[in-house]
């Protein structure tokens, strides 16, 4: 089942991909916008054109696990993509998938890499969306149940 990594970001939108399998997620690209909703069209045309199945977006909560604003937009978001797509939408916790995406910039960079400033700026959301993407695909990350977790 194709599935789609969000990291949702007020100037840019990270994308990942897993493999029609869904074993392994890959970065596909950073969507540079000028609010959320301006990315709801491109990441319809991503759906479509990549035949995809479910929707994985990264909910930031709060390091003590509850739930703030950026969290709450998250899910606002996602309410506009579920009503365009009707895929299902998981949401899970992206604490951490910033900091291991900024972990391989340096490992890459560490190992020779050039990257500019402008293109680790291009690649960390893609390879935010892909670490989460990958630690729900394996099963080391479970839905959040957001209902649950929100009093709007």
């Amino acid at each position: 089942m194709r599935t789609l990594a969000i990291d949702l970001g007020s100037r840019r939108v990270g994308l990942a991909l897993s493999d029609a399998g869904a074993r392994f997620a890959t970065p596909h690209q950073v969507l540079p916008v000028s609010s959320p909703q301006a990315a709801i069209r491109p990441v319809l045309d991503v759906i479509h054109k990549e035949d995809v199945k479910r929707i994985v977006v990264g909910l930031p909560m709060n390091m003590d696990g509850s739930i703030g604003p950026a969290a709450r937009d998250a899910v606002r978001w996602a309410g506009l993509l579920a009503t365009r797509t009707h895929l299902p939408i998981l949401f899970v916790d992206e604490r951490l998938s910033s900091f291991q995406a900024e972990q391989q910039i340096v490992s890459r960079k560490r190992a020779g890499e050039k990257l500019t400033r402008q293109r680790k700026r291009n690649q960390l959301d893609a390879l935010a969306a892909a670490a989460f993407l990958q630690a729900f695909l394996d099963g080391d990350l479970r839905p959040v149940d957001v209902l649950g977790l929100l009093s709007f």
